[in-house]
C-alpha cells in the first residue's frame, strides 16, 4: 500500500525495480475533461514514439461500461473491464495513457503521471464549444475548481512521479511536450535496454 512505501527521490524513481522487464516507460496524462489530455498525449506519443491509448475510445470500442448514462450523457465505466483490457499493453511498457480519472489504475503501471490543469474560463469555453450540456460543463468547471483530479493523483501515485502542468494555450502545451520528451530521455537513458 501507498502509506508503508519508503519514499524515493527522482534518482530512485528512474532506476527500473528489480521485477521490471520494460524497456519503455508508461505515462499517463490526466486532467479534468477539456483540459488537453488528448492533443497533449498525442503529440507526446508522435515526439516520443510511444503509443497513445484514449482510455475514452476503449471505453467505447471494448464495452468496458456498464450503459449509458442519460443525465450525464456519458457512459458508466466499468473500471475493473478496463484495467483488464490495458493490462497486456501496459505490461509491455511504451504507453501513453489518457483519461479524466486515474484513482483505479494500478500504481505500478506508471512511471510518469502528468495531471494538466487549465484557467476555469477557457475550460468553461472548450467544454461549451463541445456540446457538453450545461450541467456536465457546470460539473467538470467545478472539478477543476476543486482540483479533483490532482487529488485523485496525489493519494493514488508516489509523489515523485506525480506532476502538474498547466495547460491553458498551444505554448503551455507544447512546453509540456518538450518536458515529457525530456523525461522520457533520461528514463531511457537509465532504464532501457544497454
Amino acid at each position: 500500500s501507498r502509506g508503508s512505501r519508503t519514499p524515493r527521490t527522482m534518482a530512485a524513481m528512474a532506476e527500473t525495480p528489480p521485477t521490471m522487464t520494460r524497456t519503455r516507460p508508461n505515462i499517463l496524462i490526466t486532467g479534468t475533461p477539456g483540459a488537453g489530455k488528448t492533443n497533449t498525449s498525442s503529440m507526446v506519443a508522435e515526439r516520443t514514439g510511444l503509443r497513445h491509448v484514449e482510455c475514452s475510445e476503449l471505453v467505447k470500442s471494448e464495452g468496458c461500461h456498464e450503459g449509458w448514462d442519460e443525465e450525464f450523457q456519458s457512459y458508466t465505466l466499468d473500471e475493473d473491464k478496463l484495467c483488464d483490457v490495458l493490462e497486456p499493453m501496459m505490461a509491455e511498457g511504451g504507453i501513453v495513457v489518457d483519461f479524466h480519472s486515474c484513482d483505479f489504475f494500478p500504481e505500478r503501471w506508471f512511471d510518469l503521471v502528468l495531471v494538466l490543469t487549465c484557467d476555469n474560463t477557457a475550460l468553461y469555453d472548450r467544454l461549451v464549444e463541445r456540446g457538453y450540456a450545461a450541467k456536465k460543463v457546470e460539473e467538470n468547471v467545478q472539478c477543476e475548481i476543486m482540483q479533483v483530479v490532482l487529488q485523485e493523483a496525489k493519494e493514488s501515485y508516489a509523489e515523485e512521479v506525480v506532476h502538474q502542468v498547466t495547460s491553458d494555450t498551444i505554448d503551455d502545451m507544447e512546453s509540456n511536450v518538450n518536458r515529457v520528451a525530456q523525461w522520457m530521455e533520461q528514463w531511457v537513458a537509465d532504464n532501457g535496454e544497454s
